[in-house]
């Protein structure tokens, strides 16, 4: 058998194993896109508040949402500052956990779990988890 067709033989194995998880998988990818549009908000407020006060050199950066690099059936982006970083994945269990800050280099952790639909639980989380997050990316 040709690589290629022993491939495509894996790749459709895999697809229908995964049909499954598929509509609990864009629900994640649906309420990622919407909690990273929130988190955009807010680092677009922190650059426009820093580079009014002068302070243009405190840049973060937003990554977009993908599939998770642990887990398959999440999705997650991440807000970095140097080896700063802070992690949200939305899990198609219906889960989203907030990690961080931490190093990269280090442990991740702390890890804060929320019920998918919180929007409120995810929202005070968000606001702690990044306020820390700047505090620790920009010491100096």
């Amino acid at each position: 058998m040709a690589l290629a067709d022993e491939l495509s033989e894996i790749g459709r194995r895999l697809a229908a194993r995964e049909a499954e998880e598929a509509a609990k998988l864009q629900h994640a990818r649906t309420r990622a896109g919407e909690i990273h549009a929130r988190v955009k908000v807010g680092i677009d407020a922190f650059r426009k508040a820093a580079g009014e006060a002068g302070a243009t050199h405190l840049e973060v950066e937003l990554s977009d949402p993908r599939i998770d690099d642990k887990h398959l059936h999440s999705v997650q982006f991440d807000v970095a500052r140097g080896r700063h970083r802070v992690i949200v994945t939305v899990k198609s269990k219906g889960a989203v956990t907030l990690v961080g800050p931490f190093k990269d280099g280090k442990e991740e952790g702390p890890c804060k779990r929320h019920d998918i639909d919180d929007d409120a639980g995810i929202d005070a989380g968000l606001s702690k988890v990044l306020a820390d997050f700047l505090e620790a990316g920009f010491a100096p």
